[in-house]
């Protein structure tokens, strides 16, 4: 049973919302215990999207947070990220006007300002995950930190709770690598870069996966010399060709990347940050400031899930494919369970939750559709498998390519550096898609809506898209899968049969 968006997104219209706080569920209080239908701890965005749908499809609510509501990804991941990369593309276009007869000097760019923008955005979207807004829709909210004392009991503002059903959404945090000296120097992690107001003069990133490599290049264009060290190779989950496409623009922007190398050390002398490379001799970096982002831990340490007979491990709590933890009336969402950490999984876990806990049903997870987005330019998105996944999954596979030079609106808007990358399985069925160039993010979906859907090459390739737009890159490389066949020799002896006996 599928769930409209308005039941699983943390955020939603203000004018539904009052339609239904006035019927809401409100929890009971008996012997001193709040007793609620369901308990979410965590009001980031799995939680506000579990707690949103519940209440409002009657059932009561309790929802705990101890620190900012929206979490993570509100107040220091998605939101101020993007906020601060559209600030760098706009300092961008700026530079690369020429081509277009656009002459311009090069930007002024004013950081306390550009620090403004990322927490006016962040500003514009926070009413939507407020306490008023929850509490409105009848949602019991607690602001404090939750912890279990009993299989079926938690404790939270000196308040004793229990619920039918728990969910746990605590997310998760940067993790920190065990280099010496790195946290005597103070170090910058998503949740405290975006506090700068002031440019950093050389940012060191330690780390080359998508947070580290959008950091990288936004203040990059955004005036800081910028190096990036990751000890293996920059997004190393993507395809390959994909990932060339992303580091030669890094690049040419100015990033200086350190590939295949280790920190041995930091320290500090005077004003500067000295980062210590692996190696023989070793080699130093001065930095101005150094950025933390070489994965990510989940929140499970002050949870009493050992009381609560829930097991876990450094990787998050243990859950099945239906969500549930070893306390069969605890669910686990978002990053906290150990899987995909993507804000739209947390999402995606959110109606599982809901159809398994207010229905009954054995909903499931399935990430065969799986997307995620590196938010670069160009951008680099991907759904279902690599080459590399379906090759060792066994698949009989076939790989089908188009260059975005290839497309009319890349080239009149002098985008064309990219390309699409479908990996194909028997009969035209399709196991995965990448695509790097410009708004792939966009792209991608309907790439992810084709293998969720079971869909074969051929409903690509026979979709009527505008012209000119860059979705056209899809039509044109699932096009491709029937070019052999379709401009072959039998199809020429079929037409010239058919043209001997057409009047």
């Amino acid at each position: 049973m599928p769930l409209p968006d308005l039941f699983t997104q943390k955020t939603g219209s203000m004018t539904q919302d009052l339609k239904t706080q006035n019927a809401a569920k409100r929890p009971t209080r008996e012997d001193g215990v709040l007793s609620a239908d369901l308990c979410v701890i965590g009001a980031g965005s799995g939680g506000l999207s579990v707690a949103a749908g519940a209440v409002q499809m009657g059932a009561s609510v309790i929802l705990i947070e101890k620190g900012e509501m929206g979490g993570d990804c509100l107040n220091t991941g998605c939101v101020p990220s993007k906020a601060l990369i559209a600030a760098a593309h706009a300092a961008n276009a700026v530079r690369h006007g020429k081509p277009f007869g656009i002459h311009a000097n090069a930007p002024e760019i004013r950081f306390s300002e550009v620090h403004a923008h990322v927490h006016g955005v962040i500003a514009a979207i926070a009413p939507h995950d407020s306490v008023e807004r929850f509490e409105g829709l009848g949602v019991h909210v607690i602001k404090a930190a939750a912890r279990f004392v009993d299989p079926q009991t938690v404790e939270a503002g000196g308040e004793k709770i229990r619920a039918r059903r728990f969910v746990i959404a605590t997310g998760s945090r940067a993790a920190v690598p065990p280099i010496p000296g790195l946290s005597d120097v103070g170090f910058l992690t998503n949740e405290s870069i975006f506090e700068l107001t002031e440019r950093p003069e050389h940012l060191v990133v330690i780390g080359g996966g998508p947070i580290g490599i959008e950091m990288a290049q936004s203040f990059c264009r955004l005036g800081s010399r910028v190096t990036v060290i990751e000890r293996f190779g920059i997004l190393a989950k993507d395809e390959p060709e994909a990932v060339d496409v992303v580091r030669a623009s890094l690049l040419s922007d100015g990033v200086d990347l350190i590939e295949g190398v280790g920190v041995a050390g930091v320290h500090r002398e005077g004003a500067d940050i000295i980062v210590t490379l692996d190696g023989t001799p070793p080699r130093t970096i001065a930095a101005s400031h150094v950025l933390v982002a070489a994965g990510r831990r989940p929140n499970v340490e002050e949870l009493g899930l050992a009381s609560a007979g829930i097991t876990f491990s450094a990787k998050g709590i243990t859950v099945d494919a239906r969500l549930l933890t070893s306390n069969r009336k605890v669910f686990a969402i978002g990053d906290v369970a150990g899987g995909p950490q993507f804000t739209h999984i947390a999402g995606y876990h959110a109606g599982i939750v809901i159809r398994n806990a207010l229905f009954g049903l054995p909903a499931k997870v399935d990430y065969a559709a799986l997307p995620w987005v590196t938010y670069s330019d160009p951008e680099l998105a991907h759904a279902g498998l690599t080459e590399a996944e379906a090759r060792k999954g066994g698949y009989q596979v076939q790989i089908l390519t188009w260059s975005f030079e290839l497309n009319d609106r890349a080239q009149a808007e002098r985008a064309t550096q990219g390309l699409a990358k479908i990996v194909l399985g028997p009969k035209g069925s399709i196991l995965g898609a990448t695509i790097v160039g410009p708004h792939a993010g966009e792209l991608i979906g309907t790439w992810g809506l084709a293998i969720s859907a079971k869909l074969r090459i051929g409903a690509v390739a026979s979709a009527i898209l505008p012209y000119p737009t860059l979705a056209e890159i899809s039509k044109r490389v699932a096009g491709s899968y029937y070019t052999p066949k379709l401009y072959g020799s039998l199809t020429r002896r079929v037409v010239g049969l058919v043209q001997r006996f057409l009047p």
